[in-house]
C-alpha cells in the first residue's frame, strides 16, 4: 500500500527539553493508524507538526510526497484544505449552532453554492447522527455529541487525511466505545486516511490497522494491534496492561 505520510528525523525542543528526538515513520494511504503513548511523551506535539501548526528544529514531514516543513503559509494553507482535524475538546464555536459549525470550513475554503453547502452539511451531520440537533448550540450538547459535531466538521471538506487528537478524552466508557465505532464506520464510508493520537489503548487497538508507540520523543514500537497485544517488550506490555510496575516510571511526588 502506498504511503501518504512520511516523517524523517523530526526533532523539536523547548528550552532545554527535547520533546521530539529523531522521530521516523510512514503511514499507509487509506489506513487507520494510531499513535499511542503516556501523557507528556510528545504525541500532541507530533500531531501539531503533522498538520503544520509547528515547525521542527530539524527533520521533514511529507504529506503525499510534499515536505510541508519548508512551505510558506499560503501554500501550507492550500495543503491544509486536504486535511481534517478533530481536536481534543472538539473546538466548536460557542456562538454558532451545530449546523453553522459544520458549514464554517466549507464557506471559508470553497466556492460552493448555498444549495451545495446545505447538501454537504446535512450529509456530514447525518453521517454522525447529529442532523436532528443541527439547531442547537454547543453548550446544549453532551461531550459525546460535541465530538460527533467536531467529526462532522473535520469531514466537511472531504479531506484525504483526518487527524484525531485524543478523541475520547473526558468521555464515559460507553460513549468512548460509541465514538470509536463511529470513527471506524466513518472511515469505511468516507475512505481517506485516519490518524489517531491517543492513550486509550483498547479503543485504538479495536479499530486500527497499525499502532505506533511513542516514548521519550521517539517511536519505539509499531505493528498490527495483534502484534502489539502479543509483544514481549516490557515497555509496551506495561502500557497495554496498565501496570504500575515496569520501565515507565510515573512520578507521583508532584
Amino acid at each position: 500500500m502506498a504511503e501518504i505520510i512520511r516523517v524523517e528525523e523530526l526533532v523539536k525542543g523547548y528550552d532545554t527539553q527535547k520533546v521530539l528526538d529523531g522521530v521516523n515513520f510512514s503511514i499507509a494511504k487509506g489506513s487507520i493508524t494510531a499513535i499511542m503513548g503516556v501523557s507528556g511523551t510528545g504525541k500532541t506535539v507530533l500531531l501539531r507538526h503533522l498538520i503544520g501548526l509547528e515547525k521542527p528544529d530539524s527533520g521533514a514531514v511529507y504529506l503525499d510526497g510534499t515536505n510541508i516543513v519548508s512551505m510558506g503559509s499560503k501554500r501550507l494553507n492550500r495543503i491544509r484544505r486536504r486535511l481534517g482535524v478533530l481536536f481534543q475538546e472538539a473546538a466548536l464555536f460557542d456562538s454558532l449552532c451545530v449546523w453553522d459549525n459544520v458549514a464554517f470550513p466549507i464557506r471559508e475554503h470553497r466556492g460552493f453554492s448555498r444549495t451545495q453547502i446545505v447538501e454537504k452539511v446535512e450529509d456530514k451531520l447525518a453521517m454522525v447522527g447529529m442532523l436532528k440537533h443541527s439547531g442547537k448550540l454547543p453548550s446544549e450538547l453532551s461531550g459525546g455529541m460535541r465530538k460527533r459535531v467536531g467529526l462532522a466538521r473535520a469531514l466537511a471538506l472531504d479531506p484525504e487525511i483526518v487527524f484525531f487528537d485524543e478523541p475520547t478524552t473526558g468521555l464515559d466508557p460507553v460513549t468512548r466505545a460509541a465514538i470509536y465505532r463511529l470513527i471506524s464506520r466513518t472511515h469505511f464510508e468516507a475512505s481517506g486516511t485516519f490518524v489517531i493520537v491517543s492513550h486509550d489503548i483498547e479503543g485504538v487497538l479495536d479499530i486500527s490497522d497499525e499502532v505506533m508507540m511513542m516514548w521519550a520523543g521517539k517511536i519505539v514500537s509499531r505493528g498490527t494491534p495483534e502484534q502489539i497485544r502479543k509483544t514481549s517488550d516490557p515497555l509496551i506490555r506495561q502500557f497495554v496492561t496498565g501496570s504500575a510496575d515496569g520501565p515507565i516510571d510515573v512520578d507521583m511526588t508532584n
